[in-house]
């Protein structure tokens, strides 16, 4: 409820700015709203938000895999950590945007290019959670494991992998977070389609709302699927915390 009433709090303040401005810097939410309706009706809409929607998807999903996969190494075998730890550095300080050049250059103005982008930038973020998570691991229920002569996919399944599901649920929500930011900037720079392209085409036009249109839509499909499938996610993955 509290939420909500702010949302409206929020609503009414900008509807109020914008009558006061008078400006088309400035639209309201009415012209924002008829602009959401036109541009959904035309089919515009929902095809450039499922072009930005896949691309996350994808890239979320590469990096997760490769990170949950690396971060685990390093914080379970220190020789693994201590040389990789100085890629994991570079990773985590090189900007985004240079990232992203650096791949269409190298790769080309690719759809191929674009999700690698993506997938690098959002990978050692993964990698520093999951090594946490690895390095968090109880040797003591590891011990009792190799005592009851549980062989070792057993163990994975049973001892390791639920003690790192926070983790993994940890990493994903704020991957999400960040994924989704980076694809604008990637479809902004080097891509014909998607939610960023579009945003950088009213830009050069000044057309602030299709500006808002766009990026309030595309802001609300975010938080329902985070407010719907990612944290119900990871508070089904804490519970194995709260049982022990």
């Amino acid at each position: 409820m509290a939420r909500l009433l702010s949302i409206i709090v929020l609503v009414v303040i900008w509807a109020i700015a914008a009558a006061l401005v008078h400006s088309r810097m400035l639209p309201g939410p009415l012209a924002v709203v008829s602009e959401i309706v036109t541009e959904t009706a035309s089919g515009e809409l929902p095809y450039q938000m499922g072009c930005t929607l896949a691309r996350v998807v994808v890239a979320f999903s590469i990096s997760l895999v490769l990170g949950a996969l690396a971060g685990f190494a390093m914080g379970r075998w220190k020789r693994v950590d201590r040389y990789a730890d100085p890629w994991l550095v570079v990773l985590l300080n090189l900007p985004a945007l240079v990232t992203i050049i650096f791949a269409y250059i190298w790769i080309g103005l690719t759809e191929t290019a674009a999700i690698l982008a993506v997938a690098l930038n959002k990978l050692p973020n993964v990698v520093v959670v999951m090594r946490e998570g690895a390095r968090s691991l109880d040797p003591e229920l590891d011990e009792m494991a190799r005592a009851f002569g549980l062989t070792g996919s057993v163990r994975m399944r049973h001892v390791v992998i639920p003690q790192l599901v926070p983790y993994f649920a940890a990493a994903s929500r704020s991957g999400l977070s960040i994924a989704w930011k980076i694809v604008l900037v990637a479809e902004l720079i080097g891509r014909p389609n998607g939610v960023g392209f579009v945003l950088g085409s009213a830009f050069s036009l000044f057309d602030l709302t299709k500006i808002l249109s766009y990026a309030l839509t595309f802001i609300a499909v975010m938080l329902t699927i985070e407010n719907l499938l990612v944290q119900p996610l990871e508070r089904r993955a804490q519970r194995w915390r709260r049982r022990t």
